[in-house]
């Protein structure tokens, strides 16, 4: 008998009895659907239209843009590195934020990990969290998870994916602790104008909320040439994440970051220790010399020269299917958020795609919005247009 009417002899017992009421009054658990379908199904399929950055930097090419490197590698140990990042890592991630200093930098477990421990610092149960909507959806996934009081503001479809800030005026409150949001998008690719950034701090300051903002794609622009700006160092209280995966074409270098006031980094830094100790040491390397001056404009060349040569070519194959597909043209990011007009679930229609053609999209149900599928099209040109005529292939046999 684990717990008995009298006074329990095992010290105990009473908290795992709590424990116990506590477990039985949790919601289910909440997965991750877009990443378990993509770790399920990614390595199996011939095409991988799912993924969200561009065609992955081989080692060889940068190697050739950085020979000292293997020096440099060959000579490390597989040792621990400084736990919250090597310094000359942190020193340049911190050039690329305004008035950040290396105090202000935790390297992660790439972003997924930054965003997860950031969010869990701010943040107990009950607390009340404003998500943006669309966005990748971890943190709302969390959020659901942890018991957060979730409320949500919208990218709207009709203002050319621009974000409703009478919404998110109006759904903020006094107890809203922090607003979080993907910019440039996940998956629109919508890259928010400087009066939306100016918008959505006034509303936060006018609270005291914070601000996290998952900027994974800043670099990664299809059309302008000027970097988009960061949150960071327009308002104190912002929480900037960053990552090698999207702008830099390094996913498997599994580095993120998150830059912020240095009390609080402190105190990310504490719950990094409970969940990775840290990213690897010559991950660590690796990322510092894809993040120097000399390289780093290199890399977002590369990654700009992908999405812009693919994005024409999937705008040419959705005009040969006049009447199925609309689309507004991502501002960034290697992923392309299209609405179809065929009388087929998003989820069905993804589904078809991988078991009959071999092809992974995402679809919008991941996203809460049928209809949809995200698309990636930063790819080599003899990769995505076989990959798009298999996807022709299906919808003719729909129309």
């Amino acid at each position: 008998m684990l717990f008995s009417r009298g006074k329990s002899d095992d010290p105990t017992a009473s908290f795992r009895h709590t424990l116990l009421l506590k477990t039985k009054m949790k919601q289910p658990f909440q997965p991750f659907l877009m990443e378990r379908m993509m770790s399920r199904f990614e390595q199996d399929v011939e095409y991988n239209l799912s993924e969200s950055g561009v065609h992955p930097l081989r080692v060889q090419e940068l190697l050739d843009q950085a020979p000292e490197l293997m020096e440099e590698l060959l000579a490390s140990d597989f040792n621990y590195p400084h736990v919250n990042g090597i310094p000359r890592l942190r020193q340049n991630i911190a050039a690329l934020y305004d008035g950040a200093t290396p105090a202000n930098v935790l390297v992660t477990v790439g972003a997924i990990e930054a965003n997860y421990i950031s969010v869990n610092t701010l943040l107990s149960e009950g607390d009340e969290i404003v998500i943006m909507l669309p966005n990748y959806m971890q943190i709302w996934g969390v959020a659901i998870n942890q018991n957060f009081r979730v409320k949500t503001f919208h990218l709207r479809e009709d203002r050319d994916w621009a974000p409703d800030l009478d919404e998110l005026a109006h759904v903020v409150t006094p107890n809203t602790r922090l607003i979080a949001v993907c910019h440039p998008n996940n998956p629109t690719g919508h890259a928010l104008t400087e009066p939306e950034m100016q918008g959505i701090i006034e509303i936060a300051e006018s609270v005291g909320a914070w601000i996290l903002a998952d900027e994974v794609y800043s670099g990664a622009e299809r059309v302008a040439e000027q970097q988009t700006p960061s949150f960071y160092g327009r308002y104190p209280k912002v929480i900037a994440i960053g990552s090698m995966s999207k702008a830099y074409g390094m996913p498997g270098l599994r580095v993120g970051w998150v830059v912020a006031p240095a009390p609080l980094i402190d105190d990310i830094w504490a719950r990094h220790e409970y969940v990775t100790i840290s990213a690897g040491k010559l991950d660590n390397i690796v990322a510092a010399m894809a993040l120097s001056p000399r390289i780093r404009p290199w890399l977002l060349q590369r990654t700009r020269r992908y999405i812009r040569q693919g994005y024409p070519l999937l705008e040419s194959w959705m005009n040969e299917h006049p009447g199925v597909f609309s689309i507004i043209p991502p501002d960034a990011a290697a992923i392309a958020f299209v609405r179809y007009h065929l009388d087929i679930n998003s989820s069905e229609l993804a589904d078809r795609l991988r078991t009959e053609k071999s092809v992974l999209i995402v679809p919008g149900d991941h996203f809460g919005m049928d209809h949809f599928v995200r698309i990636s099209y930063g790819l080599p040109r003899d990769y995505l247009l076989p990959a798009l005529d298999r996807i022709h292939d299906l919808i003719r046999s729909l129309t």
